[in-house]
């Protein structure tokens, strides 16, 4: 007699179905999604394509990982940027191929410039199709290694979990990198990847006595001496600290230029920020003997001009470096602040002179000028909000005037490379979903990521994106004068003109989705920007400036 025949409950069935599942062998994608996730690394903007699918298809298996999706690589690594800068941990990119890292490139050196942690995923043909040299092929290697801190071309599925694992370490260890991951296709698809275990990145090191020492000389020193603060100096704690060690020292309190995240605002001690124009830096530091830098770089012009100096530090100024990136910039603060005699509890020195004013302007009457704009910004900036400013030469007098407004952060254009500004704001805003997000973009800026606000739109994020309207590249018409060209004729003017026909941003934002309006007075921008800061979801005003 045969043998009864059983039938599996549907409970035992599913139990052997998942367990089928669980002893699969893992893919090398769904190791690399695995690592990253176990590494805290929690979001990845994405714009993938063929070689990259691997990836995309594991998400579904591994829970964990935001994917977001870019329509312009650009927007990716930007976005990646605004994240990583305000959840001080990184986000992961997911690019393809050569070409779509060269079209991502632009901000990858702005993160660069800002210390931005950011691992920076691109896929690569199967290894053994790279000698039939495919269309896309490419020098992955020489386009990565200069906007890349930590670089890898992961060449075996085993070793692709450990080799996501360490660069999740390099893009954490301090002062913050970005680290390029390539991952060849069949390395993504093939099976017997393992999960790489965690690596702690490596701590900041500790404070130099021998510079603390130097630097506590030189404020005690009784000649004009200033500190200049970048990159994490500029978080609250930093500032409360040099800002008692300036007013113990009497000594100026200085910003870089362009700082990647400044915590400012009512309470906060505001350090002036260096000029842009090289007449500016020279004015603010003629007279200084000694120069204490804190994590910023010694200051440069931001371009050469015939005739005028490249190096900014006045001549017989003695330059004191208190502590770079990779050191623990608080803790040198705080042991120079201990060494003066102005840490709490030594009775702090009044710092009163380093606060702004907490009134805020008016909002503006009359016509829609740059100093219009900013008047509406300093009257109605939210508390808590983040700034991202992209304004350019229009966005001159933004700062000034939210000066007193509520504590806020304010992310600026670190490399210099234009197309930061509605990608940085849209990575911010996914950082941040709690806080709103004021993105300050100039209109020539404006068009070379305006697929971010695409992205906004989908993801429902809060960003109000002002586009300051001049219609011009009015920034390249003050450079033509000063690198000593010739005065335009019609062809150069007609170079740096982008009217004719006229940029309509309220149609651009609303075919990506983001409701538009267009403001032309003052009053007209007041009005818009209370109702873009008073409803969720994304924004656009168009803000028409008279000059």
């Amino acid at each position: 007699m045969s043998a009864p025949r059983t039938t599996a409950s549907p409970a035992t069935a599913t139990t052997a179905a998942a367990t089928t599942a669980i002893a699969a062998p893992m893919t090398g994608a769904e190791a690399l999604l695995r690592t990253l996730t176990g590494s805290g690394v929690d979001t990845c903007f994405a714009n993938p394509g063929t070689s990259e699918m691997h990836f995309v298809a594991a998400l579904d298996r591994v829970p964990g990982m935001r994917a977001v999706l870019a329509l312009f690589e650009g927007v990716a690594t930007g976005a990646a940027d605004g994240y990583g800068r305000m959840a001080r941990k990184p986000a992961a990119t997911l690019l393809h191929l050569g070409p779509g890292l060269g079209n991502g490139i632009a901000n990858l050196h702005n993160a660069r410039r800002a210390r931005t942690p950011l691992v920076n995923v691109v896929g690569d043909h199967a290894t053994y199709h790279k000698a039939l040299d495919a269309p896309l092929e490419s020098d992955i290697e020489s386009l990565a290694r200069p906007v890349s801190g930590w670089y890898r071309w992961s060449s075996s599925t085993a070793t692709l979990g450990a080799d996501a694992a360490e660069a999740v370490a390099a893009a954490m260890g301090p002062p913050g990198r970005v680290a390029t991951l390539v991952v060849p296709a069949d390395v993504s698809w093939l099976p017997g990847a393992e999960v790489g275990r965690r690596v702690e990145p490596a701590g900041p090191a500790p404070a130099d006595p021998e510079a603390v020492g130097e630097a506590a000389k030189a404020l005690r020193s009784g000649e004009p001496a200033a500190l200049l603060l970048g990159g994490r100096a500029l978080g609250r704690r930093c500032l409360e600290e040099a800002g008692r060690i300036a007013a113990a020292a009497g000594a100026k309190l200085l910003a870089e230029t362009f700082p990647a995240r400044l915590e400012r605002g009512a309470g906060i001690p505001a350090p002036e920020r260096l000029g842009y124009l090289a007449e500016m830096q020279i004015a603010q530091m003629e007279g200084l003997r000694h120069l204490v830098v804190v994590v910023a770089p010694a200051p440069v012009s931001f371009f050469a001009y015939p005739g005028k100096p490249s190096k900014l530090v006045p001549e017989g100024c003695n330059l004191h470096v208190l502590a770079t990136g990779a050191d623990d910039v608080e803790a040198a603060l705080q042991a120079l602040g201990t060494e003066l005699g102005s840490r709490p509890g030594a009775g702090p020195p009044d710092v009163a002179r380093l606060l702004p004013d907490e009134a805020r302007p008016a909002p503006p009457a009359g016509a829609l000028d740059a100093a219009a704009v900013g008047q509406a910004l300093g009257a109605l900036l939210p508390e808590d909000a983040i700034v991202v400013d992209e304004g350019n030469t229009a966005g001159l007098f933004a700062p000034g005037a939210t000066a007193g407004a509520p504590p806020h952060d304010w992310l600026c254009l670190t490399g210099g490379a234009i197309g930061q500004g509605m990608p940085l704001a849209t990575g911010a805003a996914v950082a941040c979903p709690g806080r709103p997000v004021l993105c300050l973009e100039a209109d020539g800026s404006a068009m070379y990521t305006p697929q971010a606000l695409w992205t906004q739109a989908r993801e429902g994020l809060d960003v109000t994106t002002v586009v300051l309207d001049n219609r011009a590249y009015a920034i390249l018409s003050f450079e033509l004068s000063r690198v000593g060209a010739e005065p335009p004729g019609p062809t150069a003017r007609r170079l740096l003109d982008i009217g004719s026909p006229d940029l309509d941003f309220v149609a651009i934002g609303g075919g990506m989705g983001v409701p538009s309006t267009r403001a032309t007075s003052a009053p007209e921008l007041v009005e818009a920007l209370r109702r873009a800061f008073a409803e969720p979801g994304p924004h656009l005003i168009d803000a028409i400036l008279t000059s």
